[in-house]
């Protein structure tokens, strides 16, 4: 089974997916470091010196090579914003959105110099960006899971979700 996780910057896909690999027995592939891999660059320099629709181009294209995985899939905040990435993902798995408050997401991204969008937005710009992309990550999921909750029980929600 493929399992992606989606939502805002912060929101824990990669941590609670690391807790819901080891609880599955399954692998983590966090998109952004595999797009990092692929690119022999980091995520930052990728957006310097390519552009932000490039970056997106590279994480559909991850999207797609990963569907084919029996692994939990940690996605990048934009890679389900992609109509044709999200549908490809719910046909081959599941897209749960770990559905985190703003403040919580910011407390964990205000500093974090590898995050392009962040380096370069307000806070305000910051929370309309994840306003706009809350609906859009709740009509691409095919399960919501609550935040508010340490990792380990994050993981055991989605195991009931998708069970």
């Amino acid at each position: 089974m493929t399992i992606f996780l989606c939502g805002f910057m912060g929101c824990g896909k990669t941590t609670v997916g690391e807790a819901l690999a080891k609880k599955l027995g399954l692998p983590l592939i966090d998109t952004d470091a595999y797009i990092v891999e692929q690119e022999g660059k980091s995520i930052p320099d990728i957006f310097a010196q390519e552009g932000e629709p490039y970056f997106r181009q590279a994480e559909a294209q991850a999207i797609r090579t990963l569907c084919t995985k029996n692994a939990v899939i940690a996605c990048g905040g934009g890679a389900m914003l992609n109509p044709d990435s999200a549908a490809y993902a719910r046909e081959q798995g599941a897209v749960v959105l770990l559905n985190e408050s703003f403040e919580t997401c910011y407390a964990r991204i205000r500093n974090d110099t590898n995050r392009p969008i962040v380096q370069r937005s307000t806070p305000e710009e910051l929370e309309a960006l994840f306003r706009q992309r809350a609906g859009i990550y709740r009509r691409h999921a095919s399960h919501v899971v609550e935040g508010g909750c340490d990792p380990a029980e994050m993981a055991e929600r989605i195991i009931q979700a998708l069970a």
